[in-house]
């Protein structure tokens, strides 16, 4: 744990990351959806009305840089945990300090360093002393907070998304490292504007990646006559094979993701597999892919292999447990199995239908038979008059109406042939018939 007084505190080791952090707002870089002119954050900040929040983001993006900005703005007092060193007995001491302080009208704020660590027993030690105003909670991660943050916890707290940083941004930190006196500024460098920007694409909009880089560039570079001078070579050496491989901000990203997704959808588990190395052996995260193939499992497979959203889901989890390299082959299967599964786009076309019908049509009753009726009024009113409830019939099935009068008859879902869902495409078809034999007089005509 740290005092605001110690928050800003250099010493000659530390990393060129460290040495050049900014100190305020108007050095920041980045994050201008945020803190530029008027923004919520920017405001909340430089009026000192900050309430509990929860930065997300990818490492790099200024997440910790902010919470000590906040830190010498606030006149409350600040304290900084690291979810990877502190305890839950930390935590408490931490708390019942901040309760007495309160009594005298003090205000604490407190940081939490990669939040996401914490298990739910720590997370819930801060939740009373939030509710209570005790303390303002401030924390830091790089994880979703929807799926790493105790929903209690999280609903009082305000979720600011940080974005990764753009080129620009990335070659403006480097520059400026290379003229601040507690950067590199005492020293003569000579690096081209072509290796600048190589530097700043390699980091992948991280600017602790970018400036670490730089260190190691020049650290590495030749020195002649009081000029250090960083080479091809040099920047050879520290970033071209990475960059060769993939680049995670570019169109190449995005080129990759789509051959993978398009080779399984042709089933084509050699190429699927080789796209998805391509990928992983590059360095993408492995979260990533999984979520793109849990969206494959239900796009393109759908109910023709019901289980391919399993075997999905199932690997997105194996990577979340254990995560690179290990992870490789739990992606891989599913990969595989998707590959070969059959297809349909039966469901994702039903939606978009229903989507568009939707979307022009917000306005429709929801028919009085199948709305609830849990006051008297209600009921008075028709709210579920003549509903039929399905498993009393021996069909386990009635003619109720449950679309509303412009879009009765409408057919959104057309079942394909494929795998499983031609059993799906024979139980509709049945049902269907059924219901026009059953059908009130006039109703039910199909509609396209």
């Amino acid at each position: 744990m740290d005092e605001q007084r110690g928050l800003f505190e250099q010493t000659a080791h530390q990393p060129l990351a460290e040495r050049v952090r900014p100190h305020t707002l108007d050095d920041f870089v980045g994050q201008k959806h945020l803190l530029g002119k008027r923004k919520i954050l920017r405001r909340l900040i430089e009026s000192d009305q900050i309430t509990s929040m929860i930065f997300w983001g990818p490492p790099g993006v200024g997440k910790t840089t902010l919470a000590q900005i906040i830190a010498a703005h606030t006149k409350a007092k600040f304290i900084t945990f690291s979810a990877v060193t502190s305890g839950i007995k930390d935590i408490r001491t931490v708390m019942q300090e901040a309760e007495r302080r309160r009594a005298y009208g003090d205000r604490i704020i407190v940081f939490v360093d990669e939040i996401h660590r914490f298990n739910k027993a720590q997370q819930d030690a801060f939740l009373p002393f939030v509710e209570k105003g005790s303390i303002v909670l401030i924390g830091a991660t790089t994880e979703n907070p929807s799926f790493e943050i105790n929903s209690a916890l999280l609903s009082r707290c305000r979720v600011f998304v940080l974005q990764g940083l753009a080129l620009d941004d990335i070659k403006e930190l480097l520059r400026r490292a290379m003229t601040l006196s507690r950067g590199l500024g005492g020293l003569k460098i000579r690096l081209s504007d072509e290796g600048l920007a190589a530097v700043a694409a390699f980091a992948n909009g991280d600017a602790r990646s970018a400036l670490s880089t730089l260190e190691m560039l020049i650290l590495n570079a030749d020195e002649k006559d009081g000029e250090i001078s960083v080479t091809e070579e040099n920047l050879a050496q520290c970033i071209s094979r990475k960059s060769l491989l993939y680049d995670k901000t570019g169109e190449e990203h995005y080129n990759l993701i789509s051959a993978l997704h398009k080779s399984m959808r042709n089933s084509d588990p050699d190429a699927a597999v080789y796209w998805l190395a391509r990928m992983l052996e590059a360095g993408e995260d492995p979260l990533y892919i999984a979520r793109r193939v849990t969206r494959f499992a239900a796009e393109d497979v759908g109910l023709a292999d019901p289980r391919a959203l399993e075997i999905a889901v199932a690997a997105y989890q194996a990577c979340h447990y254990i995560g690179v390299p290990e992870c490789n082959v739990h992606l891989t299967e599913a990969v595989i199995y998707l590959s070969l599964a059959p297809k349909s786009n039966a469901m994702e076309a039903a939606y978009l239908a229903a989507a568009a019908d939707a979307r022009t049509m917000l306005a429709d009753p929801v028919p009085l038979v199948i709305r609830n009726a849990p006051t008297r009024l209600m009921k008075d009113l028709d709210y579920g008059k003549g509903y039929q409830y399905a498993h009393d019939s021996e069909e386990h099935i009635t003619n109720m109406q449950c679309l509303p009068d412009t879009l009765l008859g409408r057919a959104y879902y057309r079942p394909t042939e494929q795998g499983i869902e031609g059993r799906f495409r024979e139980r509709l078809e049945w049902i269907k018939k059924w219901k026009a034999e059953h059908a009130p007089c006039g109703k039910n005509e199909p509609k396209q």
